[in-house]
């Protein structure tokens, strides 16, 4: 490719990186040959981007991130793994975003409208799905997915493999070791994560109405207040589902625990 004008001249940039005839790069970036580029996608100094990675539209990466290296998994031997980057995503300083592995799909995904702070980390094979926001210094490990407008508070820590349900909180220095189902509050005391209720707050801002807070609500006292066992819950959301179509996101997200939920 051409150098561009939009593009520093102490930048590298491989002649076969794929970069859109738009897009702004800083001083002393480094951009690779597998490195795909959007239109209107804006590039810090001492940026990093290798690998078979692509970016999608109207991004804004900060100096310092590293993004699209590979995975830190001792099994990884060179393969030709991904990262996909959506539309309108935020990345601030010092972030790390590592690609996919074979042993999972083989791809790193973070999809669109996302705000990621300043040192935040995301592994091989995460999910990030949209609208999500990840503050400063959280740190994400491998197979980890996140549903869309989940927030996670500084210095949140995710283990491998868990889940994070649509519209979840998590407070500042959350440990979290199991899946945390949709709408929740989660926070950790004595090492132990627990749910404290629902995201009352954040749900009202996205517009969700009394009335399916109320069976959010609900539903939540049934998961975690009524003495239920977990199919029991889940038999008793079915029927509350039939009135508040929210709570499916309970359900469909209990049956795809793997590691179990907070408790």
């Amino acid at each position: 490719m051409s150098l561009q004008k939009n593009i520093h001249p102490t930048a590298i940039i491989h002649e076969k990186a794929n970069i859109a005839s738009n897009v702004s790069i800083g001083p002393y970036s480094v951009i690779g040959s597998n490195v795909s580029i959007g239109q209107d996608t804006v590039i810090g100094n001492n940026v990093t981007i290798t690998g078979n990675t692509s970016i999608g539209l109207n991004n804004k990466i900060f100096h310092s991130s590293s993004i699209g290296e590979a995975p830190q998994d001792k099994k990884y031997n060179d393969e030709d793994t991904k990262l996909i980057i959506g539309n309108n995503n935020t990345i601030r300083e010092f972030c790390t975003i590592n690609r996919g592995t074979i042993q999972d799909k083989g791809v790193t995904f973070i999809g669109h409208n996302n705000w990621i702070m300043a040192y935040v980390h995301i592994a091989h094979d995460c999910i990030i799905n949209n609208d999500c926001i990840l503050a400063n210094a959280s740190n994400i490990a491998g197979h980890v997915e996140i549903d869309d407008f989940a927030i996670l508070g500084g210095f949140t820590g995710v283990h491998q493999f868990c889940k994070i349900g649509a519209h979840v909180i998590t407070a500042v220095g959350t440990v979290v070791y199991k899946d945390i189902p949709p709408y929740i509050i989660a926070a950790s005391a004595d090492s132990h994560t627990r749910p404290n209720g629902i995201n009352i707050e954040g749900l009202r801002r996205r517009g969700f109405s009394k009335e399916a807070i109320n069976g959010i609500k609900k539903g939540y006292k049934i998961i975690y207040r009524e003495g239920n066992s977990i199919d029991d819950a889940v038999n008793q959301l079915k029927v509350l589902a039939e009135d508040v179509t929210e709570t499916h996101l309970y359900i469909d997200f209990i049956s795809k625990s793997q590691r179990g939920l907070v408790r």
